[in-house]
């Protein structure tokens, strides 16, 4: 199919050359969707169907065989040799079971190493005398060792998944899931299956995929494209709105808590509007011989009529002038002349218009009014009166004034203020769907930030309430859905863990009464229960072993600890001659460990993990409540073993 593109000769069938660039781009990205990927075999399973699909079974049409795969796969004839498993034919592959055959006679799923069919295992569904059982291939695919990034789960994935992934463009959907229930690869499958089932529409509006950092955008990147999709943007928060400005500053927990709240909308609202006055004179606008009056309560009338209607400050301000050339040519008809368009965008750009609009309606920079906010503390108890309290205007305004905005060392959380007073002035560009991960440590502006990137389209909103570790984390789905303007946005919960083995999300399920008293624990489905050891050490030495000892195992490792830790710990096993690498560096054979801060651990999986000191990933957080949730995502991070080591006590949640 690759060679069949390449083959093609565009020379003669493009009208110019725009034309010609734009096909031989598309061209380009067609060969780079269908490049053959090792270890990754083009189909995983076949269904054998009782009856044609679509065909009346009562006429005993007779059956059709499919093999399923990642992406469609035709032979020299336009024939489809294997059916992509978004198609609705390759449905039943992931749903169909003995209580609901849905028409199958047999399931077969393949089993591969290194891209070498090395079995099969066959289901018949339809078969009464066939009692139902474990798939044993599936429970290997799943526990296969980790090595590299994040690997699609197409073969893998589950009937409760499926209906999320199936689930339509037009409606948001909120999926809760705690560690290892596949949440973000469901996210992630969602996209690919939203591209194929609506590929023009999106192809014009575009996706997104949010995530909480760098290191987790990078581990998850290689997925779509392994799925035949190239054209899906990736970003963090703090990309999409740290356009405005360079982010060089940070926030203390207090400010980023009050700039985070959603009150704050209604103070930047008032701000922006704060600089409308109500004209107090009249508009005379000169046209040759002839002089035309707009009076001043009728120009007053305008300004309400627009401020009532809502619309966005800059397109008012850009309507403002048309709306007083109006005026003066409904004077000019009243006196038997026939102006035309042209006229009225004539009288748009006079000189005492322009002048009337810059006084009434004068341009806002939303950068400079934020730091305006920042530094004026009048101006700030001006506009957030009996919004914010005046301790909390004191928190967020700067102690030092500053020049200028560039000057300013804006923090994530001042950027999403200018975000947020840009959109009031322009209005922010909509895309058609949005994925967004780890959502549960989003404040209530930054869900705001980012429902503005789709207002006229959908997300997938993916999260862990457990897992929330920042002071200002979401309380519940109900409400962040409000903050993103998707209240109507269903809500669904993966309970089945994949990843974690049972011993370990047991261990660390002890912590959720604590840190989400409401949330339903894990139920680990893998039947390898893991490795699981509490090991109290002396120091770091024991640590690097306890290294080495994992290292011996077959897959990657992961050592986590509390930031304040990392470079002794790098230090100690530099020393040792182990080699380490950065969270989202891709392990190689050589290098299988990795040194992970706490505070990146989120979203991140290693066969196997060493949690260095729990009690000092906790003391690292404002707040223990923070900290315990931050362990939690520490101890969730290991798909075949985990060993804590621990010279201090253990944090007693954990007794």
């Amino acid at each position: 199919m690759r060679e069949d593109v390449e083959s093609l000769d565009i020379s003669n069938v493009t009208a110019n050359w725009v034309n010609a660039e734009v096909l031989a781009r598309q061209i380009d990205e067609r060969i780079k969707a269908l490049a053959d990927l090792s270890d990754t075999p083009l189909f995983f399973g076949r269904l054998d169907y009782l009856h044609a699909p679509g065909a009346d079974q009562a006429e005993g049409a007779d059956g059709e065989r499919f093999y399923i795969g990642r992406r469609h796969v035709h032979d020299h004839d336009g024939d489809p040799m294997v059916i992509d498993w978004r198609a609705p034919v390759s449905q039943p592959f992931y749903r169909a079971s003995k209580k609901d055959p849905m028409d199958i006679a047999l399931r077969r799923r393949f089993g591969y190493t290194r891209g070498e069919i090395t079995a099969y295992e066959d289901e018949h569904l339809s078969d009464p005398a066939e009692t139902a059982r474990t798939s044993k291939l599936l429970q290997q695919e799943i526990e296969r060792p980790r090595v590299g990034p994040m690997r699609d789960i197409v073969a893998t994935i589950q009937p409760e998944q499926d209906e999320i992934v199936r689930s339509g463009l037009g409606g948001t959907v909120c999926v809760q899931g705690g560690p290892g229930t596949g949440k973000t690869a469901v996210g992630l499958h969602r996209v690919a299956y939203l591209l194929y089932a609506h590929r023009e529409r999106l192809a014009r509006t575009g996706t997104l995929v949010i995530g909480p950092n760098k290191s987790f955008l990078h581990y998850i990147e290689q997925v779509l494209p392994a799925l035949g999709e190239l054209t899906v943007q990736q970003a963090t928060v703090d990309d999409l709105v740290g356009r405005h400005v360079e982010l060089r500053g940070t926030d203390d927990a207090a400010a980023a808590v009050v700039k985070g709240d959603a009150r704050m909308a209604e103070v930047l609202r008032r701000a922006v509007y704060a600089h409308v006055t109500m004209p107090a004179e009249p508009v005379v606008v000169v046209r040759g011989s002839r002089r035309w009056r707009v009076p001043a309560y009728e120009l007053e009338d305008i300004v309400r009529e627009l401020l009532e209607r809502g619309i966005r400050y800059g397109a008012a301000r850009e309507a403002l002038p048309q709306r007083i050339a109006h005026a003066v040519l409904v004077q000019m008809e009243r006196s038997g002349e026939a102006p035309d368009d042209r006229v009225q965008d004539s009288v748009a750009r006079n000189a005492a218009v322009k002048a009337a609009v810059k006084q009434v309606w004068p341009p806002v920079d939303p950068a400079k009014l934020v730091l305006r906010l920042l530094t004026d503390a009048d101006f700030l108890a001006e506009h957030a009166d009996g919004i914010l309290t005046e301790d909390e205007q004191k928190t967020i305004v700067w102690a030092k004034p500053v020049r200028s905005v560039k000057a300013a060392r804006w923090s994530p959380a001042d950027a999403v203020l200018i975000d947020e007073a840009t959109d009031l002035v322009e209005r922010t560009h909509s895309l058609g769907h949005v994925v967004l991960d780890e959502a549960q440590d989003l404040s209530p502006m930054q869900y705001r930030a980012v429902g503005r990137r789709c207002t006229t389209g959908s997300a997938t909103v993916l999260g862990d309430l457990a897992q929330g570790t920042t002071p200002w984390a979401t309380r519940s789905w109900d409400e962040a859905l409000a903050h993103l303007g998707k209240a109507d946005g269903v809500i669904e919960e993966l309970t089945a863990g994949f990843r974690v083995p049972t011993d370990v999300i047991t261990y660390a399920s002890r912590l959720l009464p604590h840190i989400a008293p409401g949330l339903t624990p894990v139920a680990s489905v893998r039947e390898n229960p893991g490795f699981f050891d509490l090991r109290a050490v002396t120091g770091v030495a024991d640590v690097v072993t306890a290294c080495e000892e994992s290292l011996r195992n077959e897959g990657s490792t992961g050592l986590i600890a509390a930031d304040a830790r990392v470079q002794d710990l790098a230090e100690a096993l530099a020393a040792a001659g182990i080699g380490c690498l950065a969270p989202g560096e891709e392990t190689t054979a050589e290098t299988r460990l990795t040194l992970v801060p706490a505070s990146l651990a989120k979203g991140l999986e290693y066969d196997y993990v060493v949690l260095d000191e729990p009690q000092a990933v906790v003391d690292g957080e404002p707040d223990e409540r923070t900290g315990l949730r931050r362990l939690y995502v520490a101890l969730t991070r290991a798909v075949s073993g985990l060993v804590v080591t621990h010279a201090a006590p253990l944090p007693a949640q954990l007794a």
